[in-house]
């Protein structure tokens, strides 16, 4: 109730910030040549236009919207770290909290849109605002890049009657609510995965909510429930302790860390979802600006110390580019929405 209360109270304030918001924008211009000018004929031609900023002149901001020392917060830092040395100057990155997400989220998109300022976006922020619990969504947001994605998996107890995802949605469907399904808590980003392989395989779970995903694969290994919805790293240590075992996972394709578990899309089944994290500008940062921050941020990305940092950490490293990025939140988003909508969480 706490968490609700808390979620409320962070919309209001977002309410207020968001409508104090002016548009923000910066314009730029430059000359052109007078109307029948022309170059005296010693005058070699110009190579490439001239670079008309000198950005950063100082350290930039970045906004996280969870705790220091978690996932969202680990990779982060060590991109940042890897960007400085493409930016030439220091990233400071800052923790902003609450709200699920949505007082980060809100402290990125009413930042100054110089450049300076950036964030990270997490899966949190398709997920709040159908609730009506922030008045922003994506669309409020310009992209750089996506970072990571960690899909969602079916995990079962190891000695369940089934050990294929055909068997299991066979099973289902011959026992509609009976499969009691854990998650990390009513509407996360797990229990909406669980309600999307309801809508796309026709099959009906009883959701079990816990205070997230480590309880509740934890019930799972001990045979108090019968199946869970979270990614492939957070049943790992279960999975090679021999108590479970994954039945397939919702990505595009299998994930490297248990390459003989097939993915939903090989079944026959196209569900393909997971938490996802971001980085995105305030509206209005100039488009000069904007650029240098996306190039030096995909050099980052292929640095290969913050690849191994990921890696270490079990984070699966999934690039998109800025356009295809903006694309992805479109579409994830309208899935979210369909979904929170069909397992009553809107």
């Amino acid at each position: 109730m706490k968490r609700w209360i808390s979620l409320v109270l962070v919309a209001i304030i977002c309410v207020g910030l968001f409508a104090g918001c002016g548009g923000g924008g910066k314009s730029s211009s430059s000359s052109a040549p007078a109307a029948g000018s022309s170059a005296a004929p010693s005058e070699a031609p110009s190579e490439a236009p001239a670079k008309t900023t000198d950005f950063p002149k100082r350290a930039v901001n970045v906004t996280c919207p969870w705790a220091a020392g978690g996932g969202t917060d680990t990779i982060l830092r060590a991109i940042c770290l890897a960007a400085e040395k493409e930016l030439g100057q220091t990233i400071t990155v800052t923790n902003t909290t609450g709200g699920g997400g949505a007082t980060g989220f809100a402290a990125t998109m009413n930042a100054e849109p110089d450049g300076y300022n950036l964030g990270m976006i997490t899966f949190e922020l398709n997920s709040l605002p159908p609730q009506g619990l922030v008045p922003f969504s994506y669309e409020n947001f310009d992209c750089i890049m996506r970072i990571n994605m960690d899909p969602a998996a079916i995990s079962v107890p190891a000695d369940a009657p089934y050990d294929t995802l055909e068997e299991f949605i066979e099973y289902a469907k011959a026992n509609p609510g009976t499969l009691n399904c854990g998650n990390s808590g009513p509407g996360s980003v797990w229990h909406i995965a669980a309600g999307l392989v309801e809508q796309t395989c026709g099959v009906e779970f009883k959701h079990v909510p816990f205070d997230g995903a480590a309880p509740a694969v934890t019930d799972l290994a001990g045979g108090h429930i019968e199946l869970v919805s979270v990614s492939p790293a957070e049943v790992r240590g279960q999975i090679e302790a021999g108590t479970v075992k994954m039945l397939a996972v919702m990505a595009e394709e299998r994930d490297p860390l248990f390459p003989d578990v097939p993915t939903f899309k090989e079944c026959g089944y196209d569900v393909v979802f997971g938490t996802w994290r971001g980085l995105a500008l305030p509206q209005g940062v100039p488009a000069e600006e904007r650029q240098i921050l996306i190039d030096a941020f995909t050099k980052a990305y292929e640095d290969p110390d913050f690849v191994t940092q990921a890696q270490n950490l079990g984070l699966g490293l999934a690039y998109q580019n800025d356009a295809d990025f903006t694309a992805f939140l479109a579409d994830n988003y309208a899935m979210v929405e369909e979904t929170m909508k069909a397992i009553g969480l809107i």
